[in-house]
């Protein structure tokens, strides 16, 4: 006999475990989860950090809407950012300066003196920035453990080693076969990242065009060590992006290499690009590399996340396409995605977001 749920959401990182708790205290909900452990994936491999301009400017609302409750609840740590750029960039940092600042973000454009002041070793040709004060690390785990809590706490059901096998359309809902147990849901929620495609795929839905892209980060032990409070450093074109951990140094070089969905695994090649922009950076010595690994990132084709019932499916909502920045938007995120499914009223936290942006009948598929 196959168990009975109002709402069955497939993926348990931080997409699922945000919207199921989000979900729970109104419907019973079940949560499908491949691994065996949730977050196995993007949500445990994060770079970790809140950043308001991050994704793009139409990310902008759900970051800022996430704001609070991310600060109210002890996830973030006050870190501050910096953009870089060089003489040739003053355009790119005037450009990025106004963009996001009619979205909302607190920014500061800054020279030469105050790089120095922030970036110790920073070499020559590095002439101006954009200061981003509110930046934060976040919590990751503390996050995801505590939307996996909540969900848990409200009667939801979590079931790991459990991949999506079969989806069948039926009068109901969905039939769900997954490693040999049956489940009945009204409603499918498609929270698969990288995956998701292919859950579509699955229960004949058409895709969304949803794109995963790897991503890669080293830990390096360098000479001098960077200091603690030194800010989040990214390239204002997009190059890298480096940040203090516990005496070591994370550091990415922003690459998006197109994947197929799958357990990541970094590239030397990767590894050596990001290096090797660093040091045109900096002019502190690279130890050694102690670890490194990648993640996928998930893309709609606008770069966009996709939010919302299918139009060619009522039945079957979309909650992916979150790309990096599936985590600092987690709260607003959750939220809306939960209004939208069971069609209550906004509130505080989301009366300010257009879920026109996020929904999949954007895409005219």
């Amino acid at each position: 006999m196959a168990e009975r749920f109002n709402i069955a959401i497939v993926g348990a990182g931080m997409a699922g475990a945000s919207l199921g708790a989000e979900l729970a205290p109104h419907a019973r909900v079940l949560m499908l989860e491949a691994e065996d452990r949730p977050g196995y994936h993007a949500t445990g491999r994060s770079a970790a950090f809140w950043e308001e301009c991050y994704g793009g400017a139409e990310v902008v609302p759900l970051t800022l809407a996430s704001g609070p409750y991310l600060r109210d609840h002890g996830f973030l740590r006050r870190r501050g950012a910096i953009y870089v750029g060089r003489d040739s960039d003053d355009e790119a940092l005037d450009a990025f300066l106004a963009r996001f600042s009619a979205r909302g973000a607190n920014l500061e454009r800054i020279g030469r003196r105050t790089l120095e002041a922030q970036i110790p070793g920073l070499r020559s040709g590095w002439t101006g920035g954009v200061w981003e004060p509110a930046c934060s690390d976040i919590d990751v785990a503390g996050l995801h453990a505590h939307y996996l809590a909540a969900f848990a706490c409200a009667g939801g059901t979590l079931r790991t080693r459990t991949r999506v096998e079969r989806l069948e359309r039926t009068g109901g809902g969905w039939s769900i076969t997954s490693a040999g147990a049956e489940f009945e849901a009204a409603i499918l929620v498609n929270a698969a990242g990288a995956w998701a495609d292919g859950v579509a795929g699955m229960a004949r839905v058409p895709t969304a065009g949803i794109s995963p892209m790897r991503r890669t980060v080293v830990q390096l032990r360098v000479d001098p060590p960077p200091p603690d409070d030194m800010p989040l450093v990214l390239d204002i074109e997009g190059g890298f992006y480096f940040r203090p951990e516990n005496g070591r140094l994370w550091l990415s070089p922003q690459d998006e290499a197109p994947s197929q969905p799958c357990d990541a695994a970094p590239e030397e090649l990767a590894v050596a690009e990001a290096i090797d922009r660093l040091q045109n950076v900096v002019d502190w010595h690279v130890e050694a590399v102690e670890r490194k690994w990648a993640g996928l990132r998930s893309f709609a084709p606008d770069r966009r996340p996709v939010y919302g019932f299918d139009p060619a499916d009522t039945a079957f909502f979309w909650f992916a396409g979150q790309g990096g920045f599936g985590i600092q938007t987690a709260p607003a995120a959750a939220r809306l995605g939960a209004q939208l499914l069971l069609g209550t009223t906004r509130d505080e936290m989301t009366e300010g977001l257009n879920p026109a942006l996020y929904s999949p009948a954007r895409l005219g598929r």
